[in-house]
């Protein structure tokens, strides 16, 4: 399981011109689920996007999670994560988990997410989507439950 989180000001995402989902200070987090991934995967990357410190703290020090700043997350799918461009010049998806799995897997991430008091915004799963975002920092952080960066 691969995830894109980044420290966001604002986001939105629509679908063919409607909004979807909207959150304000938090995290913005591209998802993509990788075929094989399993229930240690997810509660990997719950732990990581709920705990990461990225939030600045009263000193300007990146000290704080999203749940210590009572902040929202907008989980957007994005089996691209997945993509290997390596050889050629257009990216492999294969290491995506089929779109039924990889949906009931990004549902689960969501539901766990909720389970922790945290407001939680979505896109459409499999839906071509427009994201708007302010960026704070700008703090971007790649994260892999397989730890392969």
């Amino acid at each position: 399981m691969r995830a894109v989180i980044q420290r966001v000001r604002d986001c939105k995402v629509t679908v063919n011109d409607r909004q979807v989902g909207r959150i304000n200070y938090g995290l913005l987090v591209y998802l993509g689920i990788e075929r094989g991934d399993r229930e240690e995967d997810l509660h990997y990357m719950v732990e990581k996007v709920t705990n990461i410190r990225i939030f600045n703290d009263e000193n300007e020090k990146m000290n704080l999670s999203v749940r210590d700043v009572s902040g929202s997350i907008l989980v957007i799918s994005q089996f691209t994560l997945l993509g290997d461009a390596r050889k050629g010049r257009r990216p492999s998806y294969s290491k995506a988990a089929s779109p039924e799995d990889a949906k009931k897997m990004y549902y689960e991430f969501i539901e766990k997410l909720e389970q922790r008091g945290i407001e939680i915004a979505t896109g459409s799963f499999g839906a071509r989507m427009e994201v708007s975002y302010t960026n704070l920092g700008p703090v971007t952080i790649l994260l892999d439950s397989k730890k392969s960066f």
